[in-house]
């Protein structure tokens, strides 16, 4: 292909509102142009790159014997009230009205709809299993869009859901999409950790997240350097740093710590260390009915964490009597139960009983530090059996322990096989299995070998494509521009020409370069524009080619031309049929799966 018959539109600078590199490239790039909030036109440079990374998802869905199939972008609100979705979803699903007022959304996902077409289609256990996947349009309404394509409004998605007889077919099932998306991300030329993580909103029990590893990654990815340990921090297991209760050593001291609210403060005015004070965290549980109406005053709660630790709220949620949902307690509340505002709180002198939760580690430690329930007043030297539990409400029954905390880098790997380290990652795919929470709310059945109909089993399996572009780009990226990896670039070579339009040597050389290689299937464009020397390359640069071969007069006459990798700091200079015999090696090489 040529330039001239092709659509580049550079960028020197990116707009302002362009917040991280990928979205500032790509707008550079001319790749993307934003439409609305979180919405964006994908030109013909971006699109090609999108449509490369659908060939390698289908090349290896298909080949883990998935079928394609398409399902639309407009869901009947029907399904998603029958499977529970439309009231608990929240407002990122879009939805509206048809011109006979009948309710729909655009879909977010498609569990309910490919739940409705097993329901209809698979009526034996002989049909079983079967995975179906489609590659198609989202939306979802975020509150604030942002990052570019990263968290966009509309998206691309290819989503597939398997379903099976029982569970040990269903987890054969995970096993294969797994091990399929670990050759796609890997074909895509992309650094990446496949982490265990939580199944938020989809539902299931079993889920793992594919992540694009990038220090501008919004998740946290806890593993162990010296296993195979990985998870999401939202999942990552924090063991106690305490190993046993010690006992206590110090007396029950209330100490004044005038305008020290913060664990940090409290622990320099008191000259201890932060990892001997206690946070404490209050939440609240409206209790209503089925209509979701309240019916009575709210449960609270008290979850203390180490003051060097953060609240995991994921881990919070599951909670037994925090599962169906909580929220942070308001002033009111706190000082109804505690008879103290917020900043000085803690489980000892009570106003009302609280249930009480402490991590792991709280729960062993002993002569430590927390709120005294009274303005700029701390209680030092507070033990669990003689100071706590005597005075709560229900002793022991009002007393539970739970993980609650992200885990930090340097904490034991819950494998024992090391410590764990912290690196943001991008998630750009995630795989479930679901069991049956759609199959049975939709009554998806089948006959088993005995007539008897059974729920079908399914696994849920994502991967973000137009994510994908910024995932890549944010792993791969220099001061100068994009440096694509081979397989997603949206074109695998290019020649630059220099001074063609006064030279015929350097005209019919450059043809001579674009036509081999592209007769050995290789995916080059050549750049006829005419443009300078500097401003040529500024534009390959930015956006991404891998390979470059220039071509002028002054190396024509010594027969070279020069090749360059995006990486390479410098050209080198080749004979022609090296340099295309190069390029085909090289693009080969990388394409190889």
């Amino acid at each position: 292909m040529k330039a001239s018959q092709f659509f580049i539109s550079t960028l020197k600078e990116a707009p302002a509102d362009a917040e991280v590199v990928s979205q500032k490239l790509m707008l550079r790039a001319g790749m993307i142009k934003k439409l609305a909030a979180g919405i964006y036109n994908y030109m013909p440079m971006g699109l090609r790159s999108i449509r490369k990374i659908e060939k390698i998802i289908r090349e290896e869905m298909n080949r883990a014997g998935a079928i394609e199939l398409l399902m639309p972008v407009v869901q009947p609100a029907e399904l998603w009230q029958e499977s529970g979705r439309w009231e608990k979803y929240g407002p990122e699903l879009l939805r509206i009205k048809d011109r006979h007022d009948r309710d729909f959304i655009i879909q977010p996902t498609s569990e309910e709809v490919i739940t409705d077409i097993a329901r209809q289609e698979i009526k034996s256990y002989r049909q079983l299993p079967v995975n179906w996947y489609h590659i198609q349009t989202k939306f979802r309404d975020e509150r604030r869009p942002r990052f570019g394509v990263m968290r966009g409004r509309e998206f691309t998605m290819k989503d597939a859901y398997s379903f099976d007889r029982d569970m040990e077919s269903a987890k054969a099932s995970y096993d294969k999409m797994y091990a399929a998306y670990v050759r796609i991300f890997t074909r895509m030329g992309l650094t990446f950790r496949a982490v265990a993580a939580d199944t938020g909103a989809i539902g299931g029990d079993r889920s793992h997240e594919f992540q694009v590893i990038a220090d501008t990654g919004e998740d946290l990815i806890a593993y162990c350097p010296t296993s195979d340990y990985a998870a999401n921090v939202e999942l990552a297991e924090g063991l106690p740093l305490v190993a046993e209760r010690a006992a206590p050593a110090e007396p029950l001291v209330k100490a004044p710590t005038p305008g020290k609210a913060k664990c940090e403060d409290v622990a320099e005015l008191l000259g201890l260390p932060l990892t001997r004070t206690v946070k404490s965290l209050v939440l609240a549980v409206d209790q209503v009915d089925a209509q979701g109406a309240i019916t009575g005053p709210a449960q609270i709660w008290l979850l203390l964490v180490r003051g060097d630790h953060e609240l995991n709220e994921v881990k919070a949620n599951k909670v037994p009597g925090l599962k169906n949902g909580f929220r942070f307690a308001t002033e009111s509340e706190i000082v109804e139960h505690f008879g103290c505002k917020p900043g000085y709180l803690g489980p000892i002198g009570l106003k009302k009983p609280v249930h009480v939760v402490a991590d792991r580690t709280v729960a062993n430690m002993s002569d430590f530090v927390c709120g005294a329930n009274e303005a700029d007043f701390h209680y030092t030297g507070v033990n669990w059996a003689r100071d706590v539990l005597p005075q709560l409400a229900g002793g022991e029954q009002a007393y539970s322990v739970a993980d609650l905390r992200n885990v930090v880098a340097g904490d034991p790997s819950p494998d024992g096989k090391g410590v764990l380290a912290i690196q943001r990652g991008i998630e750009v795919g995630h795989v479930f299995y679901l069991g049956t929470k759609y199959s049975k709310a939709l009554n998806a059945t089948y006959l088993d070998e005995n007539g008897k109909p059974q729920i079908i089993e399914m696994g849920c399996y994502g991967i973000g494509v137009t994510r994908l572009l910024g995932a890549a780009i944010e792993q791969n990226h220099d001061p100068k521009g994009i440096i694509w990896p081979t397989p997603i670039a949206p074109f695998e070579v290019v020649v630059c020409p220099i001074g063609a339009d006064r030279s015929d040597a350097v005209r019919a050389a450059a043809q001579r370069v674009h036509d081999e290689l592209a007769a050995a299937g290789i995916d080059v464009l050549l750049d006829d524009r005419g443009e300078r020397p500097g401003a040529m390359f500024a534009d390959w640069e930015l956006i991404g080619a891998p390979y470059r071969i220039t071509i002028g007069d002054r190396g024509l006459k010594d027969g070279k031309v020069e090749f360059q990798h995006r990486r390479d700091a410098a050209a080198t200079p080749l004979a022609i049929d090296e340099a295309v015999a190069q390029a085909i090696a090289r693009v080969r090489a990388d394409l190889a799966d």
